[in-house]
């Protein structure tokens, strides 16, 4: 069973570019990848740039064969990957971003600020940072 997640960064116009998730939402890989990997503006939205993605990778990576990946480091990405239609980054506003959702973790991106988390039906936002110091693995 997938732990779905959504992964966008905060523009300046008060919009918010995303992508989609499909596995591995959960702040034990996801969340600790973002902060680790993915904590520069550029590299962010390279990311977002893919589009949906099966997982994320410690690196952004190249076109790979999406049934049988040659690094598993890399982004597995429904487009690049799989040559699946219209899985491009979405746009909304910030209160649609954070309104209502369905994947089990939300991830935002503030330049300057820094990673936030929700979880499905938490009410507030979360630094990454400290969600992960207060994670027991």
């Amino acid at each position: 069973m997938a732990t779905r997640s959504n992964i966008g960064i905060l523009n300046s116009d008060g919009t918010v570019d995303y992508i989609y998730c499909h596995f591995d939402g959960y702040l034990e890989n996801n969340g600790k990848l973002l902060n680790e990997f993915y904590n520069m503006d550029g590299k962010i939205r390279a990311l977002i740039a893919l589009g949906d993605i099966s997982s994320l990778g410690k690196e952004i990576g190249e076109e790979q064969d999406f049934n049988a990946p040659r690094n598993r480091d890399w982004c597995l990405v429904y487009g690049r990957d799989r040559g699946e239609n219209d899985t491009e980054a979405r746009k909304c506003s910030y209160v649609d971003y954070t309104k209502e959702y369905f994947e089990e973790y939300v991830y935002l991106f503030t330049p300057g600020k820094g990673w936030e988390v929700r979880s499905y039906g938490a009410p507030y936002w979360t630094e990454l940072n400290k969600a992960l110091e207060t994670m027991v693995l």
